[in-house]
């Protein structure tokens, strides 16, 4: 299954770009906005926040979504924990749509200041995950499966997990 997992992990560096490409437009577009803000005298936007989390947008949609032909996937799967066990295979792709979704637990409240709650970056990770298999579902670019949205939400959950332990020790250190 590690085989699996690593393999699947490396073929996705080569969607890095994308996210670089993202954040770069960002980053400038952040910049540009901060010296509008500075002269009417406006809280400037946080750069490495935006950034971080536009990139990690863009790497997600091209992983899920753009990367995939259409009529590569139809279908609904609705049975919770269907994938499970069947073999390494599907195993691997459990635990990757966890580690696709710990980021987003870790940027999406870093970036949006509403959502850095527990539960509000849990309904955030829940949503988008939705959102992303209805797009595959509608599109025929992936099967819509309950566990996909389970898993996903259990990395958002991780990874807001990490976000309150990096945070909280930073203002501790200040």
């Amino acid at each position: 299954m590690l085989k699996y997992i690593i393999r699947d992990l490396m073929s996705m560096l080569h969607y890095a770009p994308y996210g670089i490409a993202a954040g770069i437009v960002v980053w400038l577009l952040c910049v540009l906005m901060n010296a509008w803000r500075s002269i009417r005298r406006r809280e400037k936007v946080p750069v490495p926040a935006a950034v971080c989390f536009y990139m990690y947008v863009v790497i997600i949609l091209v992983i899920t979504f753009f990367s995939r032909e259409s009529g590569s996937g139809k279908g609904m799967d609705l049975e919770l924990f269907s994938t499970l066990g069947i073999n390494d295979r599907n195993n691997a792709y459990a635990i990757e749509n966890i580690l696709l979704f710990i980021p987003f637990g870790f940027v999406c409240p870093w970036h949006i200041k509403k959502v850095r709650s527990f539960l509000k970056c849990s309904g955030m990770g829940f949503l988008t995950s939705l959102v992303i298999e209805c797009m595959q579902f509608v599109t025929h670019r992936g099967v819509f499966q309950i566990d996909d949205i389970v898993a996903n939400l259990m990395g958002s959950m991780i990874g807001y997990i990490f976000f309150r332990c990096v945070f909280s020790r930073a203002k501790e250190s200040c």
